[in-house]
């Protein structure tokens, strides 16, 4: 079950790419893009991370910044980080624990590819999940929250 809009997103701080990450550390800048995704380096999660970090500007100029999340080890998101460039904070959950409490897990305990927006208020704007083979990119992702109230 995938998180809901206007749910209160559960808070978390992990370690990540550029340190530890807090939600509510990042909300203070901003509204937040979690980018739950299956595997680091893997061909269709490179092609949407690599995405998202060539459209930056799409989430900027709505002041969204994009934080990606998967359980893999902070070791393999640092190579997979530095190997593609990644900007942004790549997410190390390794227990699990974020994911499962933002729906992120399918039934077999796989990660799987949902995207959540939440809001500067904390709470969750615009909820996406994809089959693994399919991710939006950051053109859609535009198009749909770009109406949003973020506050």
């Amino acid at each position: 079950m995938t998180i809901a809009v206007g749910q209160k997103a559960p808070p978390f701080k992990l370690p990540s790419t550029k340190g530890e990450v807090s939600l509510a550390a990042e909300l203070k800048q901003g509204p937040v893009l979690l980018v739950f995704y299956p595997g680091d380096d893997t061909p269709v999660c490179t092609k949407q991370l690599c995405n998202y970090r060539d459209n930056l500007d799409s989430f900027a100029d709505l002041g969204v910044r994009v934080v990606a999340i998967n359980p893999q080890s902070i070791d393999s998101h640092n190579k997979f980080a530095v190997k593609y460039d990644l900007p942004f904070p790549v997410v190390s959950d390794g227990d699990g624990e974020v994911c499962r409490a933002y729906g992120a897990k399918n039934f077999l305990g796989m990660t799987k590819r949902q995207l959540v927006l939440v809001g500067r208020d904390g709470v969750v704007k615009w909820s996406d999940s994809n089959l693994p083979i399919f991710h939006q990119t950051a053109a859609d992702i535009r198009a749909a929250i770009a109406g949003l109230d973020l506050a």
